[in-house]
C-alpha cells in the first residue's frame, strides 16, 4: 500500500484544481532510469487501468499500477519545503540504495 501524509494530499488537490479540464486523480509510478536503475513517476490521470490499485485519501484518488506496486509497498509521500526548495518526498522501505541528487534508487 501507497500512503500520502495529509499535507502532501493538501498539496496534489491544490495543483489538481489549476488543471483544466480537472483529472480524475494522481498516478505514482516506478519507472526504469536514472543512474540507480529505478525513478519515481507522478502525473495526473483521467481515470484508472484495469489493473491498478486505486487508494483514496478523502476526495483524492491515487492509482499505482500492479508493476510499481512491487517497489512502492510501504511507501509514504509527503511534501516538504525547505531551504533547498519545496517538493514530494518519497520514503520507501524498499530501497537499498540511492543516488547522489535523491531522485533515483535501486533495490
Amino acid at each position: 500500500m501507497v500512503t500520502l501524509t495529509p499535507v502532501a494530499v493538501e498539496k496534489v488537490k491544490e495543483i489538481m484544481t489549476q488543471q483544466s479540464p480537472a483529472p480524475a486523480g494522481l498516478r505514482v509510478a516506478v519507472i526504469g532510469g536514472g543512474c540507480s536503475g529505478f525513478s519515481y513517476h507522478m502525473a495526473f490521470e483521467n481515470q484508472s487501468g484495469d489493473s491498478d490499485n486505486v487508494y483514496e485519501f478523502g476526495d483524492l484518488k491515487v492509482m499505482v499500477d500492479q508493476m510499481s506496486e512491487m517497489y512502492l509497498d510501504g511507501s509514504e509521500i509527503d511534501y516538504v519545503e525547505s531551504l533547498e526548495g519545496a517538493g514530494f518526498k518519497f520514503n520507501n522501505p524498499n530501497v537499498r540504495n540511492t543516488c547522489g541528487c535523491g531522485s533515483s534508487f535501486s533495490v
